[in-house]
Order: structure tokens, then C-alpha cells, then sequence
């Protein structure tokens, strides 16, 4: 399986590794990321091995070529990359539609396109996404959103389409929740109540809302965790009680988790949030965590409406809420946020996504048998 994506392996643990490394046991993956520059004399494929069954490909390209130049040397190197496989099934498995300018000419015996976020929205996405990803949705056999939202606005724009929500490996997350947890190092000297928060920190973010949160609750301690992107660090409220701690291991997350007092989510509402489906939801959930968010559609409809997590529009509406969390037993709500995760786990999900792909592989050789019956009818006639 060749899977193209738009996201680093090593960058942040996210859907892509859960879905692929699980893949990788029954099949070996090749994930295609984008390409890095460097002094080069000819472009190379830089193949790494990573989880059971994954090799990590990264496109090396010398600088100075031209835009149909990278995309010509992509192209090469993954016909290359097939050539040297010789499989005699290929399974194409698209996270961006970006990667069809390079691989649109080859053909596949199955096209997932497992679409987790609408790029198109998102800071600095190329103008020319939108197109593609009419092309890729024309060419997919199978597609998956990473959202109920998103699938409600493709679902009239593919005949196999399925929502696939965020999942959780709970295993991993309750660890949180454990009496011997202890505090990471850069945690332990900050003092309580922390209100948390890990994740990518992009434009998605409403660092206004947390700058008015962290002025109007001095005593609260804001724990920020995760890489800062496309936007300006310098941009980024900067007060006592405002930690910024950098990107951090997937696997020390629960215990960043498990040291705050409560959890909250303060998504801007813009194009980029529109269709989003946090997995750090269920996350911060299994962890033990209270959530509060800002109104994000599918947060509300996956969570706020079962009373899990809590809405807020404002600094105002967050800091209450939050402070309602603090104080209530968690008992009764750990026990209805353990009931709705316990059917949500990446290996449940992944089950169910290998099923529907397995699925539309056999409709396509089908389909393409009978096509070719169909020919070979009508040359037996004209003999």
C-alpha cells in the first residue's frame, strides 16, 4: 500500500499513525510524505523504517527547481519506488489530494481517500486544492471523513462515503488517570489549578480567547503543549501564568493530561474549525480530564449534547464552566465518558475502515471483470 500524505510521521501522533501502523501488520505500507530540500545533485527517495510494516519515504529535491520540476521529480521517484516493489496489487491511500499531480497517471486496483480535515480551508493551502480534490473524490473507490461534519458536506459528492469521528486508545490515555502518574519534569513545578491544552497551535487557535482567560484568572495556570505553526510565536499571549511548553511524545501525553485540573479547547470559529473533529477530545476524556470547548460542530453533536464535555462561546462562558467542572463529583460523568468511549477505539475503527476498503477492492475487480467480459463480447461479434 502507497499511502501519500501531507502530514510528517514523526510530527504529531495522529490519525494517519493509528490507521496506517495497523495497516502495516497485515500489509506493508510505503508513506509518500512531502518533499524536503536539500544539496542534492539528484533528487532521492529517503526510505526509513518506522512501526511494524511502515517505511516512511521522504522525497529529497536539490533547490532551485521549478514547481513542474518538483513535480516531475516526485513522480519519478515514486515510479521508481513501485517499479522496485513489483507488487501485484497496488492500494493507493490519499490524505492529500495534492500528491495527484505526481501520481494521477498510475493506476491503482484501490483508492481510499481518507479525507480527516477540508485542507482547503486551512492557512496557506494551495488554490489549486480545491480542484484536486474534485479529481480525488472522482477517483476514489472508498472515502472516509474524519468528521460527521465533513461528511455531511460530501456525502451527496461520492457514492461510498463514510464518517469516521476521531477515535481513542483509551489503554494508552487512562494512564492519566493512574495514582502513580507522575508530572513530566517541565509540569511539576507549575503550580495548580492548571487548565491544559496539547495539540497542534495554528490559526485554529484563539490565543485572544486564552490571553482573556489567563488575565481574568491570574490564579489559573494555562498549560499549552504543542508545536506552534503557521503562526508567529511572537504572536502568542505571554503572561506568568501562560506555559507554553513546546511539542511533546505521544507517549508522555497522558501524563501532561493527568496533571491538570481540567482540559479546555479554545478553538477559533473560522473556515479552518469549521469542519474539525479534535482527536484530542476523547483524549483529554479517557485521561479524566473535564473539557470545555469553544462551539465546534462536531464536538457539540459527538460530545456537548451527551453533557461530556461543556460549550462556551466566550471567556466569560469558559472560565464558568470550568470552574462548574473543578467543583462537581467526576464520578458519575467518569462513568458516562468510560460508556461512550468504550465503543470508540482506534482498533474498532480500523476494523470497520479495513472492512468498507476491503469491500470496495472487491466491487472494483467486479466491476472491472464484467467490463472486460463486456469487451470481449463485442470483439467475439465483430469477428
Amino acid at each position: 500500500m502507497i499511502c501519500f500524505s501531507h502530514l510528517r510521521w514523526d510530527f504529531v501522533y495522529q490519525r494517519p499513525q493509528h490507521l496506517l501502523s495497523r495497516i502495516g501488520k497485515r500489509q506493508p505500507v510505503y508513506v509518500i510524505e512531502e518533499p524536503v530540500f536539500e544539496e542534492v545533485a539528484e533528487p532521492l527517495l529517503r526510505s526509513s523504517a518506522r512501526s511494524e510494516g511502515v517505511t516512511v519515504a521522504v522525497p529529497v529535491l536539490p533547490h532551485g527547481l521549478s514547481e513542474s520540476g518538483k513535480i516531475l521529480a516526485q513522480r519519478q521517484l515514486v515510479d521508481e519506488l513501485l517499479e522496485s516493489l513489483g507488487a501485484e496489487r497496488r492500494v493507493f491511500w490519499y490524505y492529500t489530494p495534492m500528491a495527484l499531480l505526481f501520481s494521477r497517471h498510475l493506476e491503482a486496483d484501490l483508492t481510499v481517500f481518507d479525507n480527516m480535515d477540508q485542507l482547503s480551508a486551512f492557512k496557506g493551502a494551495p488554490p489549486e486544492l480545491i480542484a484536486l480534490e474534485d479529481e480525488m473524490l472522482a477517483r476514489a473507490d472508498v472515502v472516509f471523513t474524519g468528521g460527521r461534519s465533513l461528511y455531511e458536506a460530501k456525502k451527496h459528492r461520492h457514492g461510498n462515503i463514510h464518517a469516521f469521528p476521531s477515535s481513542i486508545d483509551v489503554e494508552h490515555f487512562s494512564r492519566g488517570r493512574a495514582e502513580d502518574r507522575r508530572d513530566p519534569e517541565d509540569q511539576a513545578a507549575i503550580p495548580h489549578p492548571r487548565v491544559g491544552f496539547f495539540g497542534v497551535i495554528d490559526e485554529r487557535m484563539d490565543i485572544g480567547l486564552v490571553a482573556e482567560i489567563a488575565a481574568k484568572r491570574p490564579q489559573w495556570q494555562l498549560v499549552m503543549v504543542g508545536p506552534v505553526v503557521k503562526i508567529d510565536p511572537a504572536d502568542l499571549p505571554r503572561a506568568e501564568n501562560v506555559h507554553w511548553l513546546g511539542g511533546r511524545d505521544y507517549k508522555d501525553l497522558p501524563s501532561y493530561v493527568g496533571g491538570w485540573d481540567a482540559a479546555f479547547m479554545p478553538f477559533a470559529l473560522n473556515e479552518s474549525t469549521r469542519f474539525i473533529s479534535p482527536t484530542k477530545t476523547p483524549e483529554f476524556l479517557a485521561a479524566g480530564a473535564t473539557v470545555t470547548s469553544t462551539p465546534i460542530t462536531d464536538v457539540i453533536a459527538d460530545y456537548g449534547e451527551a453533557g461530556l464535555v461543556k460549550i462556551a462561546s466566550t471567556a466569560d462562558e469558559m472560565i464558568a464552566a470550568i470552574e462548574e467542572q473543578m467543583a462537581m463529583d467526576r464520578g458519575p460523568w467518569l462513568a458516562r465518558v468510560d460508556a461512550k468511549l468504550a465503543d470508540n477505539s482506534w482498533d474498532q475503527t480500523f476494523e470497520r475502515i479495513y472492512a468498507l476498503a476491503t469491500s470496495a477492492a472487491h466491487a472494483r475487480r467486479r466491476s472491472r471483470a464484467t467490463a472486460l467480459g463486456v469487451e470481449a463480447v463485442k470483439e467475439a461479434a465483430n469477428v
